[in-house]
């Protein structure tokens, strides 16, 4: 169809259509001037506006019943008009709003307010779009003359019935446009036609809608508060109409315009501006207050909503009004920011980003910093919440501890500097901590913490920083009041916020209170102490604006020191962490002693004495509590970075003692610090940093030897040392292992155990160092013989007290020295002259061990003799013969019968165990020792039985291992002992005069012992012929 681009052109195309509907108004009509309307071009239709117009208010005013086919077609005809046109005459805006609205309700008249009549949904939603049009169409100074005090009672008319129709009509789309409209009409829309309003206007547009606010905003709190079942993008409309309204009529620049006296209106004006309201300062403070119930209200509601949009629409509206209205609304900021700041941790990636872009916004512009009565709202919010922390930490889910605790991050953050408002009042300061305390409190029930030990001194971390230790690795925390991760992530922002704005001696020294003050608070306290000197040095903390003087590395030195001197205090660093009645006792004896200082033992005050009915919930306390200390001392070295290396001297030997702690937790925990000191201080391994600080370690260990009584943990440390160090740690250990020798020689029945940690820790050092790698020879000579090189010398020595320590009451001690004991044999095996008599000397306590002990020293005790065997060779010959052989053959036939019958879990007893070792290395023994006849056929005898099917497979696969280092001693009498239980076939004579070869085992049925008598031929088959081919090989000429 062409276009009518010329008024002439379009005029002789719409006139017929134009009078047709004049004179007689029905729903074809309508449609068809819309249909000649479309070929219209933009430029001829302003032109005839007002002639197209006429026909399409007619029928959309046509008298009678209401006919709504008429109507909806004539209010869409209407919107076409507005929208390809624009309104330049104020009568018409005026006129033209009062028909679209006497189509949705009665007109203005006194009496009840207008509303929505029965009229269908589409023509409804039509007439809404017809009067979203006409807003837009409206030229600048046009729609401007609606909010002039003449056209009040119509503007009122019309957002009214857009308000009810948002508010009570149930289809969706009707609502949504509703709303649109109402935004459209206080000229907020998101369009590009309005232009901007000046000053003046703004002025003109807030002193009308202020008339209307109290209505506006209870029915969109109304509508934003009403069933989700309406729709989220319901929701979404009405806050946005809902900010849009409150912060153009309570903007502070607007009301700070306004004078404190209403204006005396001439005598043509007074009626009408009775209807104006006056915004001044009384004004202003009653609406604010009501507003502030509805903000509540929203805020409550929206905060929670299921879907994002809605909550990030609410965070649009919190932005809006502290831009707009921080002075009129200042007592709306506490429910505003709440709201703001319990959604910075929001699921919704976008909810979450715009959170914080408001934030920033709000630091940036320094709204409280610059706003007194802000920051005292953001303090007393603070105050509330910590008072109510300890309870809703204990009543609500993770889910809802999560969203209290952003919300105390959050009034953190946004009163950044102004913190110390709070921190120095004693009441606030007091209240925040204690809930600090109480949120933070460990679940120390789980026994699993106490019972996990470090058994054996080559357990744990191996060599240094590159195995396996990870640099700052916390232990994970179990607490009382909450199980997820996130909320303990949380708690330390918080920890952390407070250190980086607040006043840090200050903080420290109301912390270190608490510490002091109860072992309840100990543990807390600790973690809050050891987050604040990490905020404070920036390390880890999220600001949104940064503090207005840097802090002085001075102030967090000296915070240091003195956290440090406090955890390492006596009182607060040996605690009981055990029920061995020796740790305990070391533990015990140093929290009695009270005596001054030694390295690695800060002066202090010491605790009353423990109860030495010691429950397992108080070792658990104990044990997490030194764990927080050393996490303590890692967080410094990591804020120092190398000026810790000058605490290193108070820090290194408590760390050392503690990564030696037989209780796994501990010692785990010390060796991360270690790592972290290493980090920090620039050390390229655990083993770096303990051989350049040796010097001192060594110094400090040869003072506490002296004084082992109340200093028991110097063999610790040395331990430690050794376990993570390589040979060049060794000549400096040397004068201080002689002096651990002659501690021990003192101290049997006290320190035994330790000190054979740490003798255990030497040897395998000494076992692990490369011949070029010995040390130097020692000055003493055996019977004119070559010097016996230092390291060896150091593990006759050992060996010599170990000799005296096997018949020890305790089982743990002579478990410890049989490994020891095996560790020294390995050491000394290059000098003979020397292994030979201490083993001479070692056999009558090694023998008792392995005939008359608890089955684990006899397990122990037989790994030792094969070790003894492997290196002594045949002198043991004839002491293993007389002394031990018979006893093991006879344990072996004993416990046969009891290992055929039973079931699976047999495999899991110690009795199982033993059978299983002495079957592993009987046949070893025998092979190493060239054992006799008599002695081999003893021993067959005894292995024999475990050939038998009945047998556990673990015990079957050893017994056959027994007859293989057989065969390589004696391959004749044992093929003939196990023909003699299964000969596979029969052997014919040569030569008629010779007798046939009759063997037990002839012609027997299959049993038992077959198939393991079967395999074992044929092994030593395969070994004969190996052996014949070799010699034959031999024999032949080359």
């Amino acid at each position: 169809m062409a276009v009518f681009d010329t008024p002439r052109e379009a005029f002789g195309a719409l006139r017929p259509a134009c009078v047709r509907l004049t004179q007689a108004q029905t729903a074809e009509n309508v449609a068809l001037l819309r249909a000649r309307l479309a070929a219209v071009g933009a430029a001829a239709l302003q032109e005839l506006q007002e002639y197209v117009l006429y026909p399409l208010r007619l029928a959309l005013a046509s008298p009678g019943p209401r006919r709504e086919r008429l109507a909806q077609s004539a209010a869409r005809g209407l919107a076409a008009v507005l929208g390809a046109t624009r309104l330049r005459g104020p009568e018409l805006l005026r006129e033209l709003l009062a028909e679209l609205c006497a189509c949705l309700g009665t007109p203005p008249a006194p009496g009840p307010a207008p509303g929505p009549g029965p009229a269908s949904e589409e023509l409804k939603l039509a007439v809404v779009e017809a009067l979203h049009a006409l807003i837009h169409s409206a030229d600048g100074d046009v729609i401007l003359s609606l909010y002039r005090p003449p056209a009040l009672h119509l503007l009122g008319f019309a957002v009214s019935l857009l308000l009810g129709l948002a508010e009570r009509e149930r289809a969706r789309q009707v609502k949504i446009s509703a709303l649109k409209c109402l935004q459209a009409l206080v000229l907020r829309c998101e369009c590009c036609q309005h232009r901007q309003l000046r000053e003046d206007e703004e002025q003109q547009c807030g002193d009308s809608f202020a008339s209307f606010l109290p209505g506006v905003a209870l029915a969109l709190s109304r509508v934003i508060t009403a069933d989700i079942k309406q729709g989220h993008a319901t929701t979404v409309a009405a806050l946005r109409v809902f900010y849009q309204v409150v912060g153009l009529v309570m903007a502070d620049e607007q009301l700070a315009r306004i004078p404190e006296n209403k204006e005396k209106p001439s005598g043509e004006q007074s009626e009408v501006s009775k209807l104006v309201v006056h915004r001044g300062p009384d004004w202003s403070k009653n609406t604010a207050e009501k507003l502030s119930l509805l903000l509540h209200k929203i805020v409550e509601r929206s905060s929670v909503h299921s879907h994002w949009k809605v909550r990030l629409e609410l965070v649009e509206l919190v932005h809006h009004l502290v831009r707009n209205c921080r002075q009129s609304l200042v007592d709306s900021f506490t429910h505003l920011l709440k709201a703001v700041v319990g959604l910075v941790n929001d699921e919704n990636s976008e909810v979450q980003s715009r959170c914080n872009e408001v934030l920033q916004h709000i630091a940036e512009q320094q709204l409280v910093a610059h706003n007194r009565a802000l920051a005292d709202v953001l303090s007393e919010n603070l105050h509330s919440l910590a008072t109510a922390l300890p309870r809703l930490m204990n009543s609500q889910d993770d889910t809802g501890k999560f969203a209290t605790l952003s919300l105390l991050l959050g009034y953190l953050k946004l009163l950044g500097p102004k913190v110390n408002i709070v921190l120095n009042s004693a009441s606030h300061l007091h209240r925040l901590s204690k809930a600090l305390m109480q949120v933070l409190e460990l679940d120390v029930t789980d026994v699993k913490i106490v019972e996990d030990r470090r058994w054996g001194s080559g357990s744990g971390y191996e060599g240094s920083l590159q195995h396996g230790v990870q640099k700052g690795g916390c232990q994970k925390k179990y607490f009382r009041f909450f199980a997820e991760e996130k909320v303990f992530q949380l708690l330390q922002q918080v920890c952390r916020v407070l250190g980086y704005y607040g006043n840090l001696y200050l903080l420290v020294d109301h912390f270190l209170g608490l510490y002091s003050e109860s072992a309840v608070y100990r543990k807390q306290a600790a973690m809050v102490l050891n987050e604040l000197i990490a905020g404070a040095a920036g390390v880890g903390v999220d600001v949104l604006q940064e503090r207005e003087v840097p802090l002085d590395r001075d102030d967090i030195k000296g915070a240091i020191t003195s956290v440090l001197d406090e955890y390492t205090d006596q009182a607060n660093w040996y605690l009981v962490t055990s029920i061995d009645a020796e740790e305990a006792s070391h533990e015990l004896s140093v929290n009695h002693s009270g005596l001054a200082a030694l390295p690695g033992a800060a002066c202090g005050s010491v605790l009353p004495p423990p109860d030495p009915r010691v429950t397992t919930r108080t070792m658990n306390s104990n044990i997490w509590q030194i764990c927080i200390q050393l996490e303590g001392v890692g967080c410094f070295a990591t804020v120092l970075g190398k000026e810790f290396r000058l605490l290193l001297l108070s820090a290194l030997y408590p760390v050392l003692e503690k990564a030696g702690d037989k209780t796994l937790l501990i010692s785990e925990t010390a060796m991360g610090t270690l790592v972290d000191i290493c980090e920090a201080c620039s050390y390229d391994s655990v083993q770096c940093l303990i051989n350049e600080n040796s010097d001192y370690l060594v110094n400090g260990i040869s003072l506490n030897l002296r004084h082992v009584a109340h200093r028991p943990h110097a063999s610790q440390v040395l331990d430690t040392m050794l376990r993570h160090s390589d040979a060049s740690l060794l000549p400096l250990v040397e004068d201080v292992i002689q002096d651990v020798l002659s501690t021990l020689d003192q101290s049997y029945n006290h320190q035994a155990s330790t000190f054979l940690g740490v003798l255990h820790s030497l040897m395998a050092a000494l076992d692990e160092v490369p011949p070029v790698a010995k040390l130097e020879p020692s000055n003493s000579d055996t019977e004119g013989e070559t010097p016996l090189p230092s390291h060896a010398q150091l593990a006759k020595d050992v060996m010599g007290r170990c000799i005296h320590l096997l018949s020890d009451r305790s089982l743990r001690v002579r478990l410890k020295v049989l490994d020891v004991l095996e560790l020294c044999v390995t050491v000394l095996h290059p000098h003979r002259n020397h292994l030979l008599p201490m083993a001479h000397r070692v056999w009558p306590a090694l023998v008792t061990r392995l005939i008359s002990d608890d089955p684990l020293a006899v397990l122990r005790a037989f790994k030792v003799l094969c070790t003894l065997a492997q290196k002594c060779g045949d002198f043991l010959r004839q002491r293993f013969s007389k002394d031990v052989l018979p006893k093991l053959t006879s344990s072996l036939l004993s416990q046969a019968p009891a290992s055929a019958r039973a079931g699976p879990v047999y495999s899991h007893t110690l009795a199982f165990k033993l059978q299983l070792a002495v079957l592993q290395g009987l046949g070893s023994l025998c092979e190493k020792l060239d054992m006799g006849e008599s002695d081999l056929n003893k021993v067959a005898d005894a292995c024999l039985i475990y050939l038998s099917a009945k047998q556990p497979m673990k015990l079957q696969e050893a017994a056959q291992s027994v007859f293989l280092h057989l065969m390589h001693v004696d391959p004749d009498s044992t093929w003939l002992l196990l023909n003699e239980v299964c000969c596979p076939q029969l052997y014919e004579p040569p030569h008629a005069s010779l007798q046939p070869v009759k063997l037990r085992g002839m012609g027997r049925p299959r049993n038992e012992f077959t198939d393991n008598v079967l395999l074992l031929l044929e092994k030593l088959q395969q070994q004969e012929s190996r052996v014949l081919q070799a010699g034959t090989q031999e024999a032949s000429p080359a």
